[in-house]
Parts: structure tokens; C-alpha cells; sequence
């Protein structure tokens, strides 16, 4: 056993695919690569068991509330290595943030394990790694469909359909994203619950909006593989309108979505459950990027994170924080 380690992961944001991924569509997430979760364990001498982090401070036994899935994730690792004693200090690092659609819970879970497996230098693989994350994820999220882990584990992008098809795919494409936040909580619940609400009273309109939202996906991919950014902002741009005929968008969404287009965006369009939360704008460069940053700030956005679109060199992490 060594006595410290590190285990690392990052944020992820959907790109295609909201509620339509529910009725059996496809979705794609892509990872943030830039904007990391670090965890780090140092062993301890005197049995205590310390959590530090920019929210909590204290003792493992004494987490609780939002971080209930952490601690039991935590425990039930200690168990897995006979280690139900050992002292050791954890912290979280985090650019992440939360409650945003960028995945922190599950890249929390993914950052915990690989330290812990580092810590008592034993192999991980991925398998082993998705279904430890699901612990922590389940008790987080009660059913969780398993995209937020695949994308905060994986480097490339992640083809998704419910139930079937959880596959990583391989692109080589310039480009960055630009992720805004409103500054207003998105409302998940809400947001399915229109859906299944226009499903009721306008069933085959939303078939067509969820089917259209799925062939966006589908398209989106082929997009990302061929390096048609172009395409790919239009895309995003179509699909931002079937939401908003789904009735997910909101005011906030709109102007944010707007001011991207007017700003030299290829496409945008809301990410996540909508009814608040944030955009994501696809840019053709990191210029483009960091004026259309500049752009969505001036207009209200609270917050903004840019990331390139795919596995860079340049992979600093840009953000109005």
C-alpha cells in the first residue's frame, strides 16, 4: 500500500440528445477534459478519517445530506480493502461545478475510486470502475442511466441509448465549446413532466419532435467523426428549436442561445433538462470561443467554462470564475 494517491476525472456536458434519450433516442455526451475533479489521499497515523473539501470539513462519519452517495461509496470501498480502520485524509479538488448538468457527482465517485484502487496499488479496469461509480450515483440520483459516468471516465465522446448503448467513439475535430449558465437551477423534473405533458395532449407533434431530436443525435455523430463543424453547429442549433417546441426552453436560454448565434457561433442550444440551467455554443476556434464568452457575460450570464471539443494540446482550463 502506498501512502498517498491521486485519482483524477473530469466535467462532461450533453451535446445531443435531451429528453429524447428518455423515449429510447440517442444521445452524446462529451467530456470536458479541461475542467477537472482531483482527489487525493494522504494516510493518517491516528485512525481518523478526514474529508476536506470546498463544501464539507470533517469526518467521513460525519457526511451527510447531498454527500450521502460519497461517504457509502468511500465505506464500501475501505471494506473492499479490508481497510475499515485505516486513518487517512481525503481532499476534493474541484473546477467542477455543481448542479450545473457537468456531471460533478458522477466524476466524484469516478476520482474517489481510482485513487483508492492507486492508494492500494491494485488494478482497475473500466468495468469494475462504472459499476463502483453506480454505487455512489444511485443513491445520488435513484436511476441513473450510466452517461454521466461513461463521459467522466472516458476521454472521448460517448454514443448513448438507453437500456442498449453506452459506446465511446473516436474524433478528431477543432472546435470549442462554450457552456453558460443562466444563473437559474434547471428544473429536471419539470422539465420531463412537459414533455410527458405535450406526449399527452399533442401525441404524434412530440413523437416528431422526439423522433427529429434523435435523428439530430444520430447526425451530430457522424458530424463530430467526419470534423464537419459547420454541420455540427447547425445541428445544435435545430435541436435547441425541437426543445423549445417541447417546452423545456426558457427566456434566460433564449437570449443566452442568440446572443452565441449573433456572436459568431456555429450553433448552440440549451444542455441538459432545461427550464433553466445552461447553453452550450459551438465555436470555431479558441478567438471565437473567448468573444462569445465575452458575448453571453455581458447579456447575464452568470458563469462560463470553454473547452475544446476534442482532446487538445491546448487544454487550459477558461473560465469567468
Amino acid at each position: 500500500m502506498l501512502t498517498k494517491a491521486i485519482g483524477q476525472s473530469h466535467a462532461k456536458a450533453i451535446l445531443m440528445g435531451e429528453h429524447s434519450v428518455v423515449y429510447g433516442e440517442p444521445a452524446i455526451a462529451i467530456p470536458l477534459l479541461n475542467i477537472n475533479m482531483v482527489v487525493s489521499i494522504i494516510i493518517r497515523h491516528d485512525q481518523q478519517q478526514i474529508i476536506k473539501s470546498r463544501y464539507y470539513n470533517g469526518s467521513l462519519s460525519d457526511l451527510a445530506g447531498a454527500y450521502e452517495g460519497v461517504r457509502q461509496l468511500i465505506v464500501f470501498l475501505l471494506e473492499k480493502f479490508n481497510a475499515q480502520d485505516l486513518g487517512f485524509e481525503l481532499t476534493f479538488n474541484s473546477q467542477i461545478p455543481q448542479e450545473r448538468g457537468m456531471g460533478s457527482s458522477a466524476a466524484t465517485s469516478i476520482a474517489v475510486i481510482r485513487a483508492f484502487y492507486q492508494l492500494f496499488e491494485e488494478p482497475l479496469n473500466q468495468t469494475i470502475l462504472l459499476k463502483m461509480a453506480n454505487i455512489e450515483e444511485s443513491i445520488t440520483h435513484g436511476s441513473p442511466s450510466g452517461i454521466d459516468t461513461a463521459t467522466s471516465s472516458s476521454e472521448d465522446p460517448i454514443f448513448f441509448i438507453k437500456n442498449k448503448e453506452v459506446t465511446p467513439f473516436k474524433i478528431d475535430v477543432p472546435g470549442y465549446l462554450v457552456i453558460s449558465d443562466t444563473g437559474i437551477m434547471g428544473q429536471t423534473g419539470l422539465a420531463v413532466s412537459a414533455v410527458r405533458r405535450l406526449f399527452d395532449e399533442e401525441p404524434s407533434k412530440t413523437r416528431r419532435l422526439i423522433s427529429n431530436l434523435g435523428e439530430a443525435a444520430t447526425a451530430a455523430k457522424d458530424a463530430l467523426q467526419t470534423g464537419d463543424l459547420v454541420g455540427l453547429g447547425q445541428l445544435m442549433t435545430k435541436a435547441h428549436s425541437h426543445l423549445r417546441a417541447l417546452g423545456v426552453s426558457h427566456p434566460h436560454l433564449e437570449t443566452l442561445v442568440k446572443t452565441a448565434i449573433d456572436t459568431n457561433a456555429l450553433g448552440a442550444k440549451l444542455t441538459g433538462s432545461g427550464i433553466g440551467g445552461s447553453i452550450i455554443a459551438l465555436a470555431r476556434n479558441l478567438t471565437d470561443a473567448k468573444h462569445i464568452a465575452q458575448a453571453l457575460s455581458e447579456v447575464g450570464a452568470q458563469e462560463y467554462w470553454i473547452s475544446p471539443l476534442a482532446n487538445q494540446m491546448n487544454t487550459e482550463q477558461l473560465t469567468n470564475e
